[in-house]
């Protein structure tokens, strides 16, 4: 069985003091046969390295493709790596509808070359739903993966299920899963499939019990300590079965 991974995406929250609090109580209940990752902002990443246990690993939501330069306001690769970074997000669907595939596929080989793990997210808006585009649209988006032999890991999350409090269907998240893997075997390319999307303690095991996904990527959970460990103890028990 493969080693679940339970990654928590702060998003645009938490202050110092918050995230302080939050990191103290992981700290104390980490589990080694799971691969904890949080990405905080990037004014909380420094002092995340510095307090996480090292059973907790670092990541960034977004990156630069360039390695420096006069780009105000942009983060390098190479800038994640040296605070402590492991992951870095590319592709959320808060910033996909803004920025283009070309630039998607520019931070993916940039997070390469630096030796940053991409967690490259992709999904369907629920018009695309509604139009049965989910499948073109998918394969649209894992097409710029093609010819980077890299560590990867994809991120399922339907566009209409993030920050709603609606998961998909397991039926449903089970079939997309089975076709993001199809996809990915026709392109050679080998990565973990996480499920994101209104994950909560609540849907955790009936995700987690889904052996196609290697685990999940967590929004508004993540920001609390008792249900962002639920959710990691769900995924620790259901794989040990």
């Amino acid at each position: 069985m493969r080693k679940p991974i339970v990654a928590a995406n702060w998003k645009m929250n938490l202050t110092k003091k918050s995230a302080e609090d939050l990191i103290a109580k992981l700290n104390e209940f980490v589990y080694e046969d799971v691969e904890v990752i949080i990405m905080p902002p990037f004014t909380l990443l420094d002092m995340a390295a510095s307090i996480a246990d090292n059973r907790i690993k670092l990541g960034a939501q977004n990156c630069y493709y360039k390695k420096s330069g006069a780009f105000t306001g942009e983060i390098s690769p190479d800038m994640l790596v040296d605070i402590g970074c492991k992951y870095v997000i590319v592709g959320h669907s808060e910033r996909r509808h803004i920025f283009g595939n070309d630039l998607l596929r520019k931070k993916l080989a940039a997070s390469k070359r630096a030796g940053l793990i991409p967690v490259y997210c992709i999904g369907e808006t629920l018009d695309e739903k509604r139009k049965g585009k989910k499948e073109s649209v998918l394969s649209e988006q894992l097409n710029i993966i093609d010819n980077l032999s890299m560590s990867l890991i994809v991120a399922y999350e339907p566009v209409w299920a993030i920050g709603t409090g609606v998961a998909a269907e397991v039926v449903t998240i089970r079939e997309t899963i089975k076709l993001i893997r199809q996809k990915l075997r026709e392109k050679g390319v080998k990565a973990s499939v996480l499920y994101g999307g209104s994950v909560k303690p609540d849907n955790a095991k009936e995700i987690a019990s889904e052996t196609l996904i290697d685990g999940a990527l967590v929004g508004g959970s993540g920001l609390n300590a008792s249900s962002f460990l639920q959710i990691i103890d769900i995924f620790k028990e259901v794989r040990k079965c």
